[in-house]
Formats: C-alpha cells, structure tokens, sequence
C-alpha cells in the first residue's frame, strides 16, 4: 500500500538499490536529510543478501531478487522476475522518484525508458549502456580520454604471453604495473621490477609476505601468468602500463548530464585521509565527467606523473566506498545530489559547494554491528 501524507497526495521515495561499499553510509546520511526536510519522503533499500546492518537506515527493503519476506520487508510474493523488472515493479507501487542503481547499472540503463516513462530519475552513472561499457573497460577508457585530449594513465593491452613478453622488450625501460581490463578494488593490480635497474629487483617472497605493497618480479609474474590454469580456462585480458610515481587521488562527484554539480577531492597519507577541494585534479575530472556524460554519484580516480601532471585512472560508475567521508568536509554529497533530485533543494552549484567546503583530514575505523538471524 503506497504511503500517503494527511490523505494527499502520495509521499515520493528515493530508492538505495545493491551498492559495492557505500550503501549503509549513503543510507545513514538519507536519514539525517529526511530528518531536516519539511517535504517528507521515504527510504527504500535493496540487496540481493539479507544485510541488517544495511537494512536497519532504510524505511522499506526489499531483496534482489524478491523472495520470502523477513520481519522489516513488505509482504508481497510476485511471481519471478529479473532484477530491473522487479525494482521497476516496486519502484512504481511505492512512489519512487530517484532510483540509484549501485552495482548493476547496466542491467537497469538498458531499460532507461521504461524508468523514465514511470517518472522514475535513474542514475547509473551515465545515460547509455555504451558509455557505462566504455568506462568498465579500462583500454576503451583510455582510447576515449585520448580521444577527448584528456591526460590519462596510458595502457597496451596483452590477452596472451608472447604479447606481455612483446609488451616488455618494447618498454623495460621504465617502471610498469599491470591490471586487468576490468575490475574493481585493486584486483589484479601487480607493479613490476625495473629490469634495467639492479637496485630495484624485488624479492617476490617478500611481497607474499607483505602483501599490501602489490609488488612482484617481473620474471614471476610472467611465469605465473603463462602457467596459470585460471587464465587458461578463462582468458582474462590484461593491461602493462607506466606505473605513476605521484600522489593518487579519489574524487566524489555529484553529476548531472556530464555537468559537475559537486565535488570532494581527496588523498590518502598512510592512514589518514586528507578532503578538501583541489582545483588542479578538477580541472581534469570536469572534462572527464562532460566527456562521458556522467549522470549521478560517481568517483573517479587520478595519479600524479613524474612532472606532476594529474593522469585519469578510472570512473567508477557508482559512488565510492567513502563517499561518507564527505560530511566531514562540510558538505555531504548525498545529501547535495538526492536532495536536488528528490525536488527539495534547487538545482546544486558548483561554485556554491566549493565555498562550504572547509579542508580536513580523517582516519576511517572499523566497527561492527550485530547481525540478527532469522529462525
């Protein structure tokens, strides 16, 4: 049954649906904006597992796919359905007005008709199924940022041995990394020894050890990957690029269209997380947002190259894992996007978030919460 206000007109909802990282924090912070807001609204989340401790900020939850309802989800049993289809069923039943798709934008952006004939704002990150697949793999990202004069970390794809072993002799030159074309979280991600250099061979077995450095010999790595059966069974195309020795950056954006409407930038010193705004990695992430019609919350992520010049990595068509650690800047950039898109706020500026922002540095903890089970 849809929630009504005094008998009036229904009460509009903003729907959470399965994120990466984020989605207990962006939840939280939906809260404390419901909380300031005269138009009231409802919360809806959504996962594929059942996750409590997400849960517990939503007003409404669902499961990706539906299936037998637990003691905070609604009671309903539709017959199965695929994930878009269910979301979009609900959506309308419930008065969704903003939809953020998190983890599987691409399903929900193949249908963005239907979403917006509903009068549903979907945000996945972009607004085609072309440009969310150009950003997800990373050789086509970096063609497309070429293509738009953008400074981006440059890349050779290899899909065999003989052209990773071609790919070395062209530039051993240099100090290199390796990554898969598609991936999150770092996976895959391996720097390689300088061979030309004898001070910088690196002991393999240490780096087993210490396994956060993501160091590994260039002779190892090249006889892990022709020997390995995983790549064997299922070929898994790869990137050596130039590894960029400067500071990494993480930037949070609130987009609309390719336009940057908000944005935090921040860089990690140890443990410590330092937000602010940085005009110089901004000059670089505007033309990158506009360049691929960036539509939502989205991150992206830079690196520094010998000469100090700020190089595009990556977008993630999703917000980050820390995109809570915006509040701490002064602005929070979920509260900024959804309450512009839920009609609360008027459209964001800019140049007016970039006054509020006041620099800090943070150190993230971790905690737990208790996890009820159902019997």
């Amino acid at each position: 049954m849809a929630n009504k206000m005094n008998g009036s007109e229904p009460i509009t909802a903003a729907w959470l649906a399965e994120g990466q990282s984020s989605q207990r924090d962006m939840l939280e912070s939906l809260q404390a904006l419901k909380a300031q807001s005269i138009t009231p609204f409802t919360i809806i989340a959504s996962h594929r597992h059942d996750r409590p401790e997400i849960f517990e900020f939503a007003d409404t939850v669902f499961r990706e796919p539906y299936k037998a309802a637990t003691s905070k989800e609604i009671s309903i049993n539709p017959a199965p359905a695929e994930r878009w289809q269910f979301v979009l069923e609900q959506a309308k039943k419930n008065h969704v007005k903003v939809l953020l798709t998190g983890r599987n934008s691409r399903d929900y952006e193949a249908h963005r008709d239907l979403f917006t004939q509903a009068g549903i704002r979907l945000l996945t990150g972009a607004t085609s199924v072309t440009a969310l697949e150009t950003i997800d793999d990373k050789f086509a990202f970096m063609q497309h940022c070429l293509a738009h004069n953008i400074p981006v970390a440059t890349a050779w794809r290899f899909d065999t041995t003989a052209e990773l072993e071609a790919l070395l002799a062209k530039h051993s030159q240099q100090r290199l990394c390796v990554k898969p074309v598609t991936g999150i979280f770092a996976q895959g991600f391996w720097r390689l020894d300088a061979g030309f250099d004898s001070d910088c061979q690196y002991d393999s077995f240490e780096h087993l050890y210490f396994t956060d450095s993501k160091k590994i010999s260039t002779e190892q790595f090249v006889n892990a990957y022709a020997n390995s059966q995983m790549v064997h069974k299922r070929p898994i195309p790869m990137l050596l690029m130039p590894y960029l020795s400067g500071r990494e950056y993480s930037i949070d954006v609130v987009c609309e269209y390719g336009e940057v409407l908000a944005a935090v930038t921040r860089y990690k010193e140890g443990k410590i997380q330092h937000i602010g705004y940085d005009k110089a990695v901004m000059e670089v992430v505007t033309a990158l947002i506009k360049a691929f019609n960036c539509d939502g919350i989205v991150s992206v992520q830079t690196k520094q190259n010998d000469e100090g010049q700020h190089c595009v990595l990556e977008i993630n068509s999703r917000p980050s894992g820390g995109i809570g650690y915006t509040a701490h800047s002064g602005i929070d950039l979920t509260q900024i996007g959804f309450g512009y898109w839920l009609g609360l706020t008027d459209k964001p500026k800019l140049s007016d978030s970039i006054e509020h922002i006041t620099p800090c540095q943070i150190r993230s903890i971790v905690t737990s919460v208790k996890v009820e089970t159902d019997v």
